[in-house]
Parts: structure tokens; C-alpha cells; sequence
């Protein structure tokens, strides 16, 4: 059994900007572990840091912790507009995750946020607590492989062709994409890595972009990336060299936005430079 003493110990440790961030990560999710209101409190202390990331992962280990009495600190941060995008972002998707309806009123008045991270993030938190009232008779979904409360269940959709057309269909409610998302991500393997890779890549929400697929698929995405590195077809982004041309990518059979697979076409200076990434080569066949 863990002291008092011992969790403001541990505490102290998360809000002293004196420590190293890794070690103030460790008392984190180690706080996250305990649990209890003397965890949440010192957590919702650490919100005032000048790290968006350390504040980003705040959110979420309460919102993992499921306890409803870190609803009123995640609120003050969504609501907070000085925090930046992805810290309240967070703290949306964290009221979804710990489950309580008595935020949903909350989370609805943050649908249309003017950022665009926030709102999205705040309708899936709406979808998910709505999913969870429609359910609440049925027996429990069983626990995925990652232990993890996601912003949505995965989908009982087990093929992999089907999953993938349903995350890359941004004409579909983005809470039915975002299961497609998580069960891909549990079926892990080669083909479901590479759907999420494509949707990672090609996807209009942001929401989709921001989200994680940890574990088996990671790997998968690495080798997509390293083959993209080396694509001969590849070049530096159009922000520097507004005048590159056309080429063809063998790494991306699916093509562009309106291409038929291995098609050559132009790449958009802002999806290359922006949405692809900020690495020395690009591939153009993304459109």
C-alpha cells in the first residue's frame, strides 16, 4: 500500500520543472498507476507547465484513469482557450474516455470550436458517450490487446479491405472511421499497418492524423517510411523547390486523390510540406 507521503513524493517530482522531462513522465505514469484523488490532484497541478507535451499527457492519464473526479480540472482545460490545441484537444478526448454523460453537455458547447482539433475531438467524445448509453445493457466490449480506453470501440468489422475503405471514406461520420481506425490497429499485421499508413497520409481530418496506432503496426509503418525515404521517384518538398515536376512512386500503389495506382501526379505544396512531413524527401504520387 502506497503512503501519502509517498504519492506527494512522486508528486513533487511531476511539477518540478528543475527534473529532467523523462523522469517527470515516469512520476506521471506512475501516478497514473496509483490512481486516487491524492494522484489527481498533484496531476491537475502539473497543468500550469510550460510543456504542451507534458500537458498533453496530463489529459490523457486522466481520462485513462476513468475516475470521474478529474472531470472539473480536464473541463477548465478544455475551456481554456491559452492552452494550446492539442493539450485541449486532450482534455476533450479524456471527458469521453472517463465515461460520465454529465459532460456531455459540456463537450457539445466544444462541437464547433474554432479549432478544428478541438472540435472534432470533442464530437467523437460526444459519439463515444452516446455509444456507451445505447450499449450500457449489452455485456462489455472485451479488452483490446493495448489495455488503452480509446476515443471510440473498435468496429466488429473484421476484414481488413472493408476496415480500410471505411477509414479512408471521409464522406462517413468520423466516429465510424475512428472504429475502423482501432480495430485495424488490433488486427495489427502488414495490411492493417498499411491502411492505417494510407489513412495517416491521405486523411482530410486532422482528428484521424492525431490519432496513435502503437504496437504490432508500428513496425509495418517504419518500413513504409524507410521505402519512401528511398524511392527514386522521391524529391525535397515544393516549399523549396516550387518547380520539381511529376513522378512516378512504386510505395504508393493506391496513388493520389483521384489517381489510379501508380499514376504519376503533382504534388500540393501544403500536403508535401505539411501533412507528409518535414523530412529531406518527399513522395509526390500523394495528391
Amino acid at each position: 500500500m502506497v503512503t501519502e507521503q509517498e504519492v506527494e513524493a512522486i508528486g513533487r517530482t511531476l511539477v518540478d520543472t528543475r527534473q529532467p522531462l523523462q523522469a517527470r513522465f515516469r512520476a506521471l505514469f506512475t501516478l497514473r498507476g496509483l490512481g486516487g484523488p491524492g494522484a489527481i490532484a498533484w496531476i491537475s497541478r502539473a497543468f500550469g507547465d510550460d510543456s504542451a507535451l507534458l500537458k498533453h499527457e496530463l489529459a490523457y492519464c486522466l481520462g485513462q484513469m476513468q475516475d470521474s473526479r478529474a472531470i472539473p480540472v480536464l473541463v477548465d482545460v478544455l475551456r481554456d482557450a491559452r492552452q494550446e490545441p492539442m493539450v485541449r484537444h486532450e482534455a476533450g478526448e479524456a471527458l469521453g474516455a472517463i465515461g460520465n454523460p454529465e459532460v456531455l453537455d459540456v463537450l457539445k458547447q466544444y462541437c464547433t470550436d474554432p479549432v478544428i482539433e478541438v472540435a472534432e475531438t470533442c464530437q467523437l467524445a460526444v459519439r463515444r458517450l452516446e455509444w456507451l448509453q445505447e450499449h450500457s445493457r449489452e455485456p462489455a466490449v472485451a479488452a483490446g490487446p493495448y489495455l488503452s480506453v480509446d476515443p471510440a470501440p473498435p468496429a466488429e468489422e473484421q476484414d481488413v479491405g472493408r476496415l480500410r475503405e471505411v477509414l479512408l471514406d471521409e464522406a462517413r461520420p468520423l466516429f465510424d472511421r475512428y472504429r475502423a481506425m482501432f480495430a485495424l490497429r488490433d488486427a495489427g499485421g502488414e495490411e492493417a499497418a498499411l491502411a492505417l499508413a494510407e489513412g495517416e497520409w491521405g486523411s482530410g481530418s486532422r482528428s484521424v492524423r492525431l490519432a496513435q496506432a502503437p504496437g504490432r503496426t508500428r513496425k509495418w509503418r517504419n518500413r513504409v517510411t524507410r521505402e519512401r525515404a528511398s524511392c527514386p521517384g522521391a524529391r525535397t518538398p515544393p516549399r523549396a523547390f516550387p518547380e520539381a515536376g511529376r513522378h512516378t512512386c512504386p510505395h504508393f500503389p493506391w496513388g493520389g486523390r483521384g489517381q489510379k495506382g501508380g499514376e504519376s501526379c503533382l504534388s500540393r505544396q501544403r500536403l508535401a510540406a505539411t501533412e507528409l512531413g518535414s523530412g529531406p524527401w518527399e513522395c509526390g504520387s500523394m495528391t
